[in-house]
């Protein structure tokens, strides 16, 4: 039986670190690259929102697509619409995901207490199991 694995993807080394993981180890399941756009965070920097344009795609997609690509892998891409951990979380539950992968800063101390943590959030708070691979792994 396929699983469905879902990786949000940004554009740091943890998060491609996660993908080249799940390509990897998981030859067998669906991947599915996602990545979150808070519309509130887009609006103050000036970018552009998810919801301004349907043919939105991030530069991460290209980069996920030419990895799997090399693996001889396909995956699916989305976007997701709010803070991070929430639209992942939200999104697993919507699409029936069977886990995720996810790539950590591996902040400790201070740092991750006044920063928060994605990762942190969502294997707390999934309802499925959840992958942390480390930067650089």
């Amino acid at each position: 039986m396929t699983n469905q694995l879902l990786v949000p993807m940004d554009d740091s080394s943890p998060a491609r670190a996660a993908l080249e993981y799940a390509l990897e180890r998981f030859p067998d399941d669906e991947l599915v690259v996602v990545h979150a756009v808070d519309d509130l965070e887009a609006g103050y920097a000036g970018e552009p929102s998810a919801a301004d344009s349907e043919a939105f795609e991030p530069d991460v997609f290209e980069d996920a697509a030419r990895l799997a690509e090399e693996r001889g892998r396909r995956l699916e891409t989305r976007v997701l619409e709010g803070q991070a951990a929430d639209a992942i979380l939200e999104h697993v539950v919507e699409a029936g995901v069977d886990e995720i992968v996810m790539g950590s800063e591996g902040r400790s101390g201070v740092s991750r207490m006044l920063l928060g943590s994605v990762a942190e959030k969502v294997a707390r708070q999934s309802p499925v199991p959840v992958t942390i691979v480390p930067n650089g792994s």
